[in-house]
């Protein structure tokens, strides 16, 4: 059994790592705020460039190769987004684990997975395992800009529009809430504008019309917007998986926290039941010692 100088120094080092936890909980909380916010405001910004790019290319009937379906698929470009850092959980696991069994069950079906990987985590997951990137990215966390995203997006773009691949999937964690993120693969190339439902309506709110003359061409301005919807989506991506980090880092800080004190009550209970026994084991012996004196 435990003395009780290790009983001791056992809680005192269970309080210093509730401390830390604790710590690491309000900065990823913090974080998580401001992470969250960013999101928010980007969604109606998103959501609205989307439209205005479907409704100018359906009424004047341009096309674009950003955003034409390929009739066979044969190489994919994967993007993980992951984490640089641990202690949250499992965020990075469930990306890995996906990604993953998602390689082995399509590797068969296309001649070509190229992998990139956006975060330490993803990257060393699948270097342990043989499978090289064409490229990665790390410090997600400090340095996520739209700057950033757009470099990304223009590499990936460039390697799409010269046909090394036919396909781009994002992997990452979707923010839901706090507590819940959840592993979505998304194709972000070609791009698919029948997510927003057009008819004759559409028109209306929009303002949009055949007769309407634009300046410069439809073709140009469907060129530029779509470009930078796919900046802007990159960048959805990359808030979306710093935020579920944040998210999950806190989630897991606050259940060490609640261990810590759970194992810090229950030391202090079997410290108090030892001492008590010694105590009771001393005034035992004291005892009996007087009375064979008499």
């Amino acid at each position: 059994m435990a003395s009780l100088k290790d009983i001791r120094a056992r809680i005192e080092s269970t309080k210093n790592t509730q401390q830390i936890t604790k710590a690491m909980k309000l900065v990823s909380a913090a974080k998580l705020r401001k992470a969250q916010n960013n999101i928010v405001n980007m969604r109606p910004y998103a959501l609205t460039l989307r439209k205005v790019i479907a409704d100018i290319a359906v009424t004047n009937k341009v096309t674009h190769p950003l955003m034409e379906k390929k009739d066979q698929v044969k190489s994919i470009l994967l993007v993980v987004i992951t984490s640089d850092r641990g202690l949250c959980g499992a965020f990075n696991s469930n990306i890995n684990k996906f990604s993953e069994a998602y390689y082995k069950e399509n590797k068969d079906k296309f001649e070509k997975i190229d992998f990139m990987f956006i975060g330490r985590r993803g990257h060393d997951y699948f270097m342990r395992r043989d499978i090289k990137p064409i490229d990665y990215i790390t410090k997600l966390d400090k340095d996520i800009s739209y700057e950033l995203a757009s470099k990304v997006a223009n590499r990936v773009m460039n390697d799409y529009l010269d046909g090394h691949y036919d396909e781009v999937r994002v992997v990452h964690n979707e923010f839901k809430s706090a507590i819940s993120q959840v592993v979505v693969c998304e194709t972000i190339l070609p791009i698919d504008l029948e997510l927003t439902s057009f008819n004759k309506e559409s028109e209306i709110e929009t303002g949009f019309s055949v007769d309407m003359i634009f300046e410069p061409s439809p073709e140009s301005i469907v060129k530029e917007l779509l470009e930078k919807h796919f900046d802007l989506q990159i960048y959805r991506c990359m808030s979306e998986s710093v935020a579920g980090e944040h998210g999950a880092r806190m989630s897991a800080m606050e259940a060490a926290s609640n261990n810590a004190r759970d194992m810090i009550n229950k030391l202090t209970l079997t410290y108090n039941k030892l001492r008590q026994e010694k105590i009771t084991t001393e005034l035992t012996e004291i005892v009996s010692g007087a009375e064979a004196l008499k």
